[in-house]
């Protein structure tokens, strides 16, 4: 015999009519965005990691002497405070020809230089003093591909050196500054490092931990999305399980119902990214822009996230059908308020008291570690928050002085499930933004903006030296102190190594221009300058600085759109009951007061819990990383929670004259 199933779905969500036509264009969009934003999200994060793959060759693995080829040294200098990598490159004489670098068509000859199209828009944009002529002179560059790079704005060189040049002896691989990922040398047979550009190796992990914070918001998007007309549904429904259907149909009917919704809507997300997938390539992280190839999450991963998303929904609107499976009557009569339990605030006291232990013994958390914990919180508080929700209601409603007040508490405690649903998006992203607001990962130490320094051998050489760069300095036309810099002078630009310091006045410029004047007084390094010696810190503060700011503006931005979707939905699916309150009196201005309470009574106090937890969490993580508190953003910290708060309450404003709409006509009487 055939199912029923099928066409009945079918009919129910082709009769529906307008209104059931718009809860489920909601939940498509819904799931459309959730798709979108899951799939960008795992494109940044794996193609971070295929940028930091493509700078590996970059960092010298050392073999044997008697097993090398060649010598490479990898270093870094600066333009407009940019970094620019540059790999020198000497085959060693008598050895087998070594395989040409990633990027490049053949092994570079003595005095060929290859560079990244982005470093070769400069030096035809910058005058000659302050770039080109740190490299040998040569009568046209090469080009250095896809392969080579991590991405089209990077700045890279590669320089074919002799054997006995300054630029690969082993002094050009000891700069004082102390990251071989920075500086480095060895005697090599390929290019197989493991070690990714210390401009690349930190992206992965930051992409990450923005996931983290923001992968809880966009399922609570998509999960709404399958709750989303569960009011009209279950009314419909418990009349066929009234009529006769076995709880196996009903199940069934909406697991087709919204696993062809959420389909579409996934599908949809999915189409956009594609489509959107040259413009995403766009938007700069870290180093620059990206290939377009390293944001293609491939096949694999795109039916992953719309068949996951499907799921969510399809899972998420099944679980509505509790009551109806077990009391239809109940749910026709809409007799049965959705309480919660106790079991959930004691889940979630043992959940931080287990991250509690997890941070506080001053043990050292690696990187997952802490990711975990991220996640296990979110998942707490997913789980707590209707419960205070419920609790709210009933303290509230008891208390309560004005119809309005009453009218939200009394929602709140029949329905705490659906009134957190409305909050929890900005409840979540107020963790994010405590999180990142008072995070500081810069590491304080003395700063040297404004000098160039030359590393020499020994404090004579470094007096010999220093008249050779006032020369030098004076030709180029810069302006300039020098001073001879002792080993004893630790806080100096160089650290304690002897050396000369210039400090130089005309701006950037005027800093670029003595970098290429004192660059052949290093014996094959180049000139030390404060970005060289912060390189490292600098790019963790960079990472962090830009997810943060991503990552709050997406939380929100989620935030506010599941909020206004909640709240239309909330509309469509209590439309008998707000058109019986209009019939009795219930002014409208009423109605709409309600609605707004019922959303800022669970977010004051809800949002308050998790931004100070996201402040607990930034003190952990800058406990791991050694760094002090971020006492000046408190003032963002107030910003985005006001910013946040206004967008959700507009959102749900947005709404009103769909509710205006709802009520108007003695029709509403009947569902």
């Amino acid at each position: 015999m055939r199912s029923p199933v099928l066409p009945l779905t079918w009919h129910l969500a082709r009769s529906s009519g307008r209104r059931g036509l718009q809860s489920q264009l909601l939940a498509a969009g819904a799931a459309a965005v959730g798709s979108f934003l899951l799939l960008v999200m795992i494109a940044a994060a794996l193609g971070s990691g295929t940028r930091a793959d493509h700078t590996t060759w970059r960092t010298p693995d050392a073999v044997a002497a008697d097993k090398a080829t060649a010598v490479q040294t990898t270093t870094t200098t600066y333009v407009r405070q940019d970094p620019v990598t540059v790999v020198n490159l000497a085959q060693l004489a008598g050895r087998e020809p070594t395989p040409a670098p990633p990027g490049l068509s053949a092994f570079p000859e003595p005095g060929e230089v290859y560079v990244s199209p982005a470093l070769a828009e400069l030096l035809h944009r910058f005058p000659a003093g302050q770039l080109a002529d740190r490299f040998p002179k040569v009568s046209s560059y090469g080009t250095i591909g896809a392969a080579g790079l991590a991405s089209p704005d990077e700045l890279v060189a590669v320089v074919g050196r002799a054997p006995g040049d300054a630029a690969v002896s082993k002094s050009a691989g000891e700069q004082n500054y102390y990251d071989e990922r920075v500086t480095a040398r060895a005697t090599v047979a390929g290019f197989t490092g493991t070690k990714a550009s210390a401009f690349t190796a930190l992206d992965q992990g930051s992409v990450l931990l923005g996931v983290v914070l923001l992968v809880m918001p966009v399922v609570v998007l998509a999960a709404a999305a399958g709750r989303l007309g569960a009011a009209r549904r279950e009314q419909r429904l418990a009349a066929l399980r009234l009529a006769g259907a076995t709880p196996r149909q009903i199940l069934a009917m909406t697991a087709v119902e919204a696993a062809g919704v959420g389909a579409a809507g996934a599908l949809a997300g999915a189409l956009a990214y594609t489509a959107l997938l040259p413009a995403l390539a766009q938007l700069p992280y870290g180093i620059g822009a990206w290939y377009t190839g390293q944001l293609w999450v491939g096949p694999l991963w795109l039916a992953g996230v719309v068949l996951t998303v499907t799921a969510l929904i399809t899972v998420s609107a099944v679980t509505m059908l509790r009551q109806v499976v077990t009391s239809p009557l109940g749910v026709a009569q809409q007799s049965d308020p959705r309480r919660t339990r106790a079991i959930r605030l004691v889940l979630f006291v043992a959940v931080l008291l287990y991250i509690w232990m997890s941070t506080g013994d001053g043990g050292q958390l690696k990187t997952r570690q802490l990711l975990a914990l991220l996640a296990l919180f979110y998942g707490a508080f997913w789980l707590f928050g209707p419960w205070v929700v419920d609790r709210l209601g009933r303290i509230v409603a008891r208390r309560a002085k004005r119809p309005a007040t009453l009218l939200a508490a009394r929602r709140l405690s029949d329905d705490p499930r659906g009134a957190w649903r409305t909050v929890s998006g900005l409840v979540l992203a107020g963790f994010v933004a405590g999180f990142f607001s008072v995070s500081s990962l810069g590491l304080d130490g003395p700063s040297h903006h404004g000098q160039v320094a030359v590393i020499t051998a020994n404090a004579a050489d470094a007096r010999h030296t220093a008249a050779e760069a006032r020369t030098a300095l004076h030709r180029a036309g810069v302006t300039a102190t020098v001073t001879v810099t002792s080993e004893d002078e630790y806080d100096s630009l160089l650290g304690g190594v002897p050396g000369v310091t210039a400090q130089v006045s005309g701006g950037q410029e005027g800093v670029d221009t003595a970098v290429t004047a004192l660059t052949p007084l290093g014996s094959g390094r180049y000139p030390v300058t404060q970005e060289y010696v912060s390189a490292i810190d600098d790019t963790s503060t960079a990472r962090i600085a830009t997810v943060s700011t991503a990552t709050l503006v997406l939380s929100f931005l989620v935030a506010a759109a599941s909020a206004g979707l909640t709240a239309a939905a909330n509309v469509l699916d209590r439309r008998r009951v707000y058109g019986l309150l209009r019939l009795s009196g219930t002014p409208l201005k009423v109605l709409d007061r309600a609605r707004i309470r019922e959303t800022v009574i669970p977010l004051a106090v809800l949002a308050g819990g998790t931004t100070a937890m996201g402040v607990f969490g930034a003190v952990q993580l800058n406990k791991e990383a050694g760094t002090t508190i971020n006492t000046s953003g408190a003032v963002q910290l107030v910003l985005c929670l006001v910013v946040g708060a206004m967008a959700m309450l507009a959102a749900i404003a947005g709404s009103k004259p769909l509710l205006r709409r709802v009520t108007e006509g003695p029709v509403q009487t009947s569902d």
